[in-house]
């Protein structure tokens, strides 16, 4: 039965009992008497039960619920739960709010919510740092106030309109070009987000100009190729067999300079893309210095003094790529030897360093490089004399393949010149790529 009903009936029941005690004994005063003070009785109880829920309600939480019986133990234990399914509830709220918000954190985009008004409810460290905003200062503040880009704010006006993402440079972070797109949801409110395309713009840029550089570098021997191969076809009737033959040769030339373009490009491509190999091979130092010095010889072709230096008689072995690192180090020695004027000396040379790393440098005393010049030398077809560099046969690309490879194998490329003086090329590897070496 219901609590309340059977404390209803009760006190009906005492009221009776009590009504016809009194009646007999002290006759119909006393039923009147007893009639009434039984249920004056019972509601001063239940004022007094109130109070003490009132009480109970307004003490801190994790008070003990008061004991009671009846309806008033009913009520009691009915609040109780009560409370505690409402606390269950608030903290699955909190529960699923803190997951959204690290799920939004971890976001690889910026994501920010705007209220009716634009004003910022929330936004993740994404969208703080690509909008130049700060969390602690700017949520509350309206977005129009902080971002004032015409552009951006027209964008705004659009939210229901399903326009185009906005590519945006903003005043608070002009390093940064940015794509945000806006969506509508519930209670008025506005979902903005922000992605940074900084890096892929570059890559953009950098894929055109690296495309035309290509075309142009491929162009000129191409069509010198082909104005050789037709000049000896004309003259096959005319010409002597020895006239026919240099045509031929500049033809063949020319061919291989856009083979050795190619070949360095395939190179340059497959450092930048490909993962570093899984396993470092021990390489011989002196092996490997012998081989470039034979390299530089026959591409000076006994023009130039070339000299190997090593400050021990056994030369430690390098870890790392074999075929890369004789790459990188023919790329500097060849460098030298095409730069520099004829009766120079060229001195290849590995040194250790005080930290326990080592170095391998190429020192010549060539026609040198403008300061201005240095920081762009490893930059994919950048040369300081355009004719000079053809002339000498590079491809445009030989320091640009030096820095990957450095790269791959922690060392770092120094480039010290002065013009008319020559040039030093070092490169310096970390400690953990030397090992000692043994030689018999």
């Amino acid at each position: 039965m219901n609590p309340i009903i059977a404390e209803l009936l009760l006190v009906i029941f005492l009221t009776i009992v009590g009504a016809l005690a009194g009646s007999w004994v002290a006759g119909q005063h006393g039923l009147v008497f007893m009639a009434v003070s039984i249920p004056l009785l019972f509601f001063l109880r239940q004022f007094w039960q109130i109070q003490r829920l009132i009480r109970w309600t307004t003490a801190p939480l994790g008070t003990p619920t008061p004991s009671a019986s009846g309806a008033w133990c009913a009520v009691f234990e009915a609040l109780e739960w009560r409370g505690r399914r409402s606390s269950q509830v608030r903290e699955q709220a909190t529960l699923e709010l803190e997951r959204f918000r690290r799920a939004a954190e971890a976001l690889p985009e910026g994501v920010m919510i705007l209220d009716g008004n634009r004003t910022i409810e929330w936004m993740n460290l994404h969208a703080e740092a690509c909008l130049g905003l700060k969390v602690s200062t700017d949520i509350g503040a309206r977005i129009t106030h902080l971002i004032r880009e015409p552009e951006f704010i027209d964008y705004l006006d659009k939210v229901n309109q399903n326009v185009a993402p906005l590519e945006l440079r903003t005043g608070r972070n002009p390093g940064r070009a940015l794509l945000i797109q806006l969506a509508s949801f519930a209670a008025g409110r506005t979902l903005l987000l922000v992605r940074d395309v900084t890096q892929l713009q570059k890559l953009a840029t950098m894929r055109r100009d690296f495309v035309a550089n290509v075309s142009h570098e491929l162009k000129t021997p191409l069509t010198v190729t082909i104005g050789f191969v037709e000049t000896a076809i004309d003259a096959l009737g005319d010409a002597s067999r020895e006239e026919i033959a240099g045509y031929l040769a500049a033809a063949a030339e020319q061919a291989r300079r856009m083979q050795h373009l190619i070949e360095d490009l395939l190179t340059l491509s497959s450092l930048e893309t490909d993962a570093p190999p899984p396993f470092e091979e021990p390489v011989q130092l002196a092996g490997l210095l012998m081989e470039v010095k034979r390299e530089a010889e026959n591409l000076s072709q006994g023009a130039h003094r070339i000299v190997l230096e090593t400050d021990s008689d056994e030369p430690p072995v390098l870890l790392g790529s074999m075929r890369e690192l004789r790459s990188a180090f023919a790329n500097l020695a060849g460098n030298a030897v095409r730069y520099s004027p004829p009766g120079a000396t060229i001195t290849l040379r590995w040194a250790a360093d005080s930290r326990g790393g080592g170095g391998f440098s190429v020192t010549d005393s060539g026609i040198g490089i403008a300061a201005e010049h240095i920081p762009r030398l490893t930059e994919r077809f950048y040369r300081v004399d355009r004719g000079r560099s053809r002339d000498a046969g590079g491809t445009g690309l030989g320091l640009a393949i030096v820095k990957h490879v450095l790269e791959r194998h922690q060392a770092t490329l120094d480039i010290v010149s002065e013009p008319g003086k020559g040039s030093c090329f070092s490169a310096a590897f970390p400690p953990h790529r030397i090992q000692a070496g043994n030689f018999s």
